[in-house]
């Protein structure tokens, strides 16, 4: 990409060591926009809630640092979606723990598609690695994104089943962007940024690997997805951790079972125990995220009137499917053509391709599958 000003501005504060979440929100209540925020002299940041040490570190960046981040982000793929980007996943800014910036390496619209986690051990047995490469090839052809955290085992196998199903996954890290940890996932990490997927992570670019960043990691995969799916993990597994918070969020949580005497087991089961919803297939985990965000969880009301009006005479999806025409066509050209926004849009077209009319493509593309928006119909 190449940054504009409000870009270069929100680089300035994502790069800035003591500038976190709570200060920021501060700051934007106060002066509107980063722009405003960096323009600022340092008596209006005190009055802001500033101390002077941040004030100073703001309004004098480590150019070694700033210049690092934008190196990068004028590269081919690279891009930063910030709290007041049009890109920016609701879903994970409704946390009340969101990243003020995230810096994603390929497509940023994927940010908005509804997504599921699925993670697990990274010490997977070969029949776990096979249930969640399987489980995230049915949920990817069904039109969820499929999020995961890039390590080994289920991870990796959850990243794969996406791809291999011509779906979309993102893979959320715990370095920057510019650093493929373990070393071994490049391939697969230079596939999900090419193939209409994106890599996340909110640590700038140059930042290793480091133990402490993987927690964080973990709440971003919850914040992102309508639920998580759980397979294989221990009692000390970080992917309870993953569970919890998206217990926390209000997500939907899914334990896929196994031996009772398998140590890999015990953690899913302990969550099971907890109300976790026990999953079999995948089509558990469709009917009930379906139900989730309205397609079958309708009241009498609604059911009626869908009998006798159809979804394209709905104004938004009517506008919807005459933006489609009948050839592929991408997120960002939609947004131009209807004038829904990103987040409306991913919604809708899940809804559409469940309903078998709209057909997802490879590269984040997507097709019409039947005349559905002609008036006379």
């Amino acid at each position: 990409m190449n940054p504009t000003t409000t870009d270069n501005a929100w680089l300035t504060l994502a790069i800035t060591p003591g500038i976190g979440a709570a200060h920021l929100t501060r700051l934007l209540d106060h002066f509107g926009t980063a722009e405003t925020i960096l323009a600022a002299s340092a008596a209006d940041l005190r009055r802001a809630g500033l101390n002077d040490a941040l004030s100073q570190a703001l309004q004098h960046p480590d150019e070694s640092r700033w210049r690092a981040a934008s190196e990068w982000l004028q590269q081919d793929n690279c891009h930063m979606v910030h709290w007041q980007h049009e890109l920016y996943p609701s879903l994970l800014e409704q946390t009340g723990e969101s990243p003020p910036v995230l810096f994603v390496a390929g497509a940023p619209d994927a940010l908005v598609m509804p997504q599921i986690a699925i993670v697990g051990s990274r010490n997977a047995t070969a029949g776990g690695k096979e249930i969640a490469q399987g489980l995230a090839g049915h949920l990817a052809r069904s039109g969820f994104a499929i999020t995961s955290g890039l390590a080994r085992g289920v991870d990796t196998a959850a990243h794969r089943g996406a791809l291999q199903a011509s779906g979309r996954t993102i893979a959320v890290l715990g370095t920057g962007p510019d650093t493929v940890y373990p070393r071994g996932n490049a391939q697969l990490a230079d596939q999900i940024s090419t193939q209409g997927g994106a890599l996340v992570s909110e640590f700038a670019p140059g930042v290793p690997a480091c133990r402490e960043n993987f927690p964080r990691r973990n709440r971003i995969i919850s914040g992102l997805s309508v639920g998580v799916v759980v397979v294989e993990a221990g009692m000390r597994s970080g992917s309870l951790i993953t569970a919890r918070l998206s217990g926390t969020y209000g997500r939907e949580v899914f334990a896929v079972p196994g031996s009772i005497h398998s140590p890999l087991s015990k953690g899913c089961h302990r969550l099971i125990k907890q109300g976790a919803k026990l999953v079999e297939n995948s089509q558990d985990i469709v009917c009930e995220l379906s139900a989730l965000i309205g397609i079958t969880e309708q009241d009498t009301s609604t059911q009626a009137a869908a009998k006798t009006m159809p979804r394209h005479a709905d104004p938004d999806y009517a506008k919807l499917l005459r933006s489609m025409s009948f050839d592929p066509v991408d997120v960002e050209a939609l947004i131009d053509r209807s004038g829904l926004t990103a987040g409306e849009l991913s919604s809708m077209l899940l809804i559409l391709e469940l309903e078998g009319r709209v057909e997802s493509l490879p590269g984040g593309r997507f097709q019409q599958l039947t005349g559905w928006n002609k008036p006379n119909e």
